[in-house]
């Protein structure tokens, strides 16, 4: 058997491959999607029975200190447009990305703005 290195981005695809087998957004329970590149995060509601996005948002434009800030700042932002729109549950999908730092931020922002998962 082959010993193959793999790059970070492989692997990450590997993860989220793995991960989004399991997690599927409906019309009740939403996905709540991460993608985040070196510069910015973005995040997305989305019901994959219609495949439509409900919400959407980005740290591309945001005023914040830090980068945790921006991330923190995001998830309030998206929880925010979530429960206009009467999504209050939603199914977190971290993209293959590790639950820590900026992910973790986003997380922690959504649901002290109010949605659960």
């Amino acid at each position: 058997m082959k010993n193959v290195l793999k790059s970070k981005q492989q692997k990450r695809a590997r993860r989220h491959k793995r991960i989004r087998s399991k997690v599927k957004g409906t019309e009740d329970r939403p996905r709540f999607s991460v993608f985040k590149s070196n510069r910015y995060i973005s995040v997305q509601i989305i019901n994959d029975d219609v495949n439509s996005t409900l919400v959407a948002g980005t740290t591309k434009d945001m005023k914040g200190k830090n980068e945790m800030e921006k991330a923190a700042l995001l998830g309030k932002e998206i929880a925010a447009k979530a429960l206009e729109k009467k999504i209050s549950k939603v199914v977190f999908d971290r993209g293959g990305y590790i639950y820590t730092g900026r992910v973790e931020a986003v997380a922690r922002g959504a649901r002290e703005a109010g949605l659960s998962f």
